[in-house]
């Protein structure tokens, strides 16, 4: 048996305010759901970068001198011996700044001396000759910094360039598209030069939230004082034993200074991504939501041309319509209601997506995001649209008879 289409365009154009509001719920839903999934997407990816340290074995250790004859540099190198013989740590390091902590340190890098019209700057680190094994890095060309290469403290922060520096691949490879990049020289702000004598697999810096956040680099120097963060690995499994012992022994050995905390560098990095997490649990619920409201009002609109078509059902199984036409036909109603709703969310969809990408630099939703939203949408007309249609299809023609 065909579709009845033209009957039940007429049947939608006699009711039209029910099947209008509903095919605009859809149209919104479908809008909503293809740019939170990508949205949510995003998000989801920017939380999965692998981030180049050994992130579950660190702990930082953030301390503070306050006592008058507290000498900083003294401090640094007490505490950095005490790492170095603790059994169970693996490395430890003096940071200007915390990776994955949403706040570091930056400068400009030039390729030429001359300073182009715009300014890049790119996160940095002051290290010692164990940051690469404390932070847990891969270095895949050059050498880390040695020993006598580490600087002392300066005595102004605004100091900061050193003549060798290591930075990232993926700064390298902007820097010098022809990977190349080993062994050249860049320069700063003031046009100070430094040489590129190591490059790491990779690190995700400070400002782990942006998309550029792995464009970072390394100079051989201890940190400006006189509040030091320390970097800490530890064997597999004894970070939270280390971190207990650290901070008791730390506390005694020198009580010029305050240790102001130690914390997990995972609690660091989960509380940066607070923010990306909350968003995508608000919009995935907020779709959920949204989806069944939607689901609702397909099944009381469902439920309603039902009750309301009950002598025509009835005078339809009477001449010879089995059940199957009966559920193809209120099927085929919803399916139309949906497609009208879909053809519109379409349009709804993409213009969102445009408005985010120029007020908030998302990038465009990919189609096939799109092409799936219509599907679920589809899906979710004929599953709401079943139970009536299956009950419209279990009227007797005689129990028709009796109501008219």
């Amino acid at each position: 048996m065909s579709v009845p289409f033209r009957p039940i365009m007429s049947a939608l154009l006699r009711n039209r305010t029910g099947a209008f509001l509903v095919a605009f719920q859809i149209s919104i839903a479908l809008a909503v759901l293809v740019n939170a999934v990508y949205i949510v997407k995003q998000r989801v990816d920017r939380i999965g970068r692998p981030t180049g340290m050994d992130v579950e074995n660190i702990f930082v250790v953030s301390s503070s001198g306050f006592a008058q004859d507290f000498h900083y540099p003294t401090s640094v190198e007490e505490d950095l011996d005490y790492f170095r013989r603790t059994p169970g740590i693996v490395a430890a390091t003096a940071v200007n700044g915390v990776p994955l902590s949403g706040g570091g340190s930056s400068t400009v890098l030039n390729v030429t001396p001359q300073a182009p019209k715009v300014l890049d700057t790119y996160n940095y680190f002051d290290v010692d000759e164990n940051g690469a094994k404390a932070l847990g890095l891969n270095v895949i060309a050059g050498r880390w910094f040695t020993k006598e290469e580490i600087a002392p403290a300066p005595e102004e922060l605004r100091d900061t360039f050193q003549p060798n520096i290591i930075m990232t691949k993926a700064l390298a490879d902007k820097l010098f598209p022809n990977g190349d990049a080993l062994g050249k020289t860049v320069y700063d702000f003031q046009q100070r030069p430094a040489v590129i004598v190591g490059i790491v697999e990779r690190m995700l810096g400070s400002w782990i939230r942006q998309d550029d956040s792995g464009l970072v680099f390394y100079q051989p120097r201890k940190p400006y004082g006189p509040n030091v963060r320390y970097i800490v690995r530890t064997e597999p499994g004894q970070r939270d034993t280390m971190m207990s012992k650290v901070e008791k022994d730390m506390a005694e050995y020198n009580r010029k200074r305050a240790i102001d905390s130690v914390r997990p560098l995972t609690d660091i990095m989960n509380r940066t991504y607070l923010a990306d997490r909350n968003m995508g649990i608000f919009l995935v619920t907020t779709t959920a939501l949204l989806l069944a409201i939607t689901s609702l009002g397909i099944f009381g609109l469902a439920t309603f041309n039902v009750s309301t078509r009950t002598k025509q059902i009835g005078t339809r199984r009477a001449v010879g319509a089995r059940r199957g036409d009966i559920v193809r036909y209120f099927l085929v109603e919803n399916w139309m209601i949906s497609t009208a709703g879909v053809v519109l969310g379409c349009i709804l969809a993409l213009a969102a997506g445009y408005w985010l990408s120029l007020e908030y630099e998302f990038p465009r939703v990919d189609l096939y995001y799109l092409i799936l939203g219509v599907l679920a949408l589809w899906g979710i007309g004929i599953a709401a649209a079943w139970q009536p249609a299956r009950r419209a299809a279990s009227i007797s023609p005689a129990i028709a008879t009796r109501n008219i």
